[in-house]
């Protein structure tokens, strides 16, 4: 069977959702009433938005920058965020009904504490406005006829043809919600290029078997991490909270952390993460405080820096007995203690991969897409958003903030039936 549609949605995450409501509200606002279709693949409709933020939903974050985002250049980021930045996205969910709150971190969540207050308001906002959801229906490829437009195979052996098409597929991570890759590959068939890597991000680390971290899991502190290249030269800094875990490393920091040092070590096999234990802290502060120590065991004051498990296995590792009195220290273990403490390098051997990622770093280049559209530059009636772009965020809704932010320029553009050179 084959079915006609003005406009076709791959995809109905967060940044699909959006790409849809708003190309509806434009479109109406013109006096059209054109066929806008959304297809999904997933049983479960916004599995992503559901699972994020322990089930709550971190819908964005108070202070958004380009300077949270890694991928393609800053100026082209922030040009897409500043079409639709957060006081925007406050008034859009208040439109829907949906009340955001401010938490100690920034972080920004729906009052009612469930993400299914915010997956519901959207869909509900996409039905409103006349858009039709079709799942699961998964789309199987893309390609371009010059007078027909856009024609979508689908799993069931259907064609859905469209003259304007909006791919919003997500990327890899979390697959079990229906993210695939597939998109990189319809990309990629309508002429676009996607970046050399493409790889897990806020992923949790493994770390060496053996390693002390395995034996702590469960403990939660306060760090700063670096991504070191082989030379030592600072390739990244994160600071947050750091959890220890029966695999390796996991919490804010890391996530935050993990895909520069992916990154790094993919280019420079001698790349490090070095943990500091005592953030804010140098080496010289600790040196200076272990050496006043006096009477004082090492293990007391070990205890007012970091939990007592943490800080024995600390001083196990620099070979320091930590019922030994400050003063009984000789200066290399001592200096060898505070080195530990605040420039330990963790040996990290890889990542949980794309099942515990909570988005993909690479993907489509912005310099591919007209960052006032969001529309192909080399497919004309194309237009990609969300995680298909390579932009990836820091923890803490500033992918969310992308996926509203490009969803609502690719939206308005195929509302407005913008031609793709616009």
């Amino acid at each position: 069977m084959t079915d006609q549609a003005d406009v076709v949605v791959v995809g109905a995450g967060a940044a699909g959702l959006m790409a849809g409501i708003w190309a509806g509200r434009t479109d109406r606002a013109s006096g059209r009433r054109r066929r806008i279709l959304m297809l999904d693949g997933a049983r479960t409709l916004g599995a992503k938005i559901l699972v994020a933020g322990g089930g709550r939903c971190n819908v964005t974050h108070h202070a958004v920058d380009e300077q949270a985002y890694a991928g393609s250049t800053g100026p082209a980021i922030r040009k897409v965020l500043r079409r639709f930045d957060v006081p925007r996205t406050v008034e859009f969910f208040a439109s829907l009904g949906v009340r955001l709150k401010r938490e100690d971190t920034g972080k920004l969540f729906p009052v009612t504490d469930t993400a299914r207050t915010v997956l519901n308001a959207l869909l509900g906002a996409a039905g409103d406005v006349g858009v039709e959801i079709r799942h699961p229906c998964r789309v199987t490829g893309v390609r371009r006829e010059a007078e027909a437009g856009y024609v979508l195979a689908t799993a069931g052996g259907d064609e859905i043809r469209c003259a304007l098409l909006v791919l919003a597929t997500g990327g890899r991570s979390l697959p079990k919600t229906g993210s695939d890759g597939a998109g990189y590959a319809f990309a990629t068939a309508l002429g676009h290029t996607l970046t050399e890597r493409i790889f897990p991000a806020l992923v949790p680390l493994l770390v060496a078997k053996g390693h002390f971290i395995h034996e702590l899991s469960g403990i939660t502190v306060p760090t700063t991490l670096e991504v070191r290249s082989g030379r030592g030269r600072v390739l990244a800094r994160m600071s947050g909270s750091t959890l220890l875990t029966h695999f390796g490393l996991s919490g804010p920091a890391p996530l935050d952390v993990s895909r520069y040092y992916l990154d790094a070590v993919a280019d420079d096999p001698d790349a490090t993460l070095v943990v500091n234990w005592c953030p804010g802290r140098s080496f010289e502060d600790v040196d200076a405080a272990l050496s006043s120590l006096g009477a004082t065991t090492v293990l007391r004051w070990l205890t007012g820096v970091v939990p007592e498990r943490l800080g024995r296995a600390i001083a196990a590792s620099a070979e320091v007995d930590a019922a030994r009195p400050g003063h009984a220290l000789t200066r290399d273990r001592r200096r060898g203690l505070a080195h530990a403490l605040t420039a330990m390098a963790v040996p990290v051997t890889g990542d949980r991969g794309y099942t515990f990622a909570e988005v993909t770093a690479g993907g489509v280049p912005l310099r591919e897409v007209r960052l006032e559209t969001m529309a192909s530059r080399v497919s004309s009636g194309l237009h990609l958003c969300g995680e298909i772009c390579d932009v990836d965020g820091r923890i803490g809704g500033f992918n969310f903030q992308w996926a509203w932010a490009s969803g609502y320029v690719a939206g308005c553009a195929v509302g407005a039936g913008r031609p793709a050179g616009a």
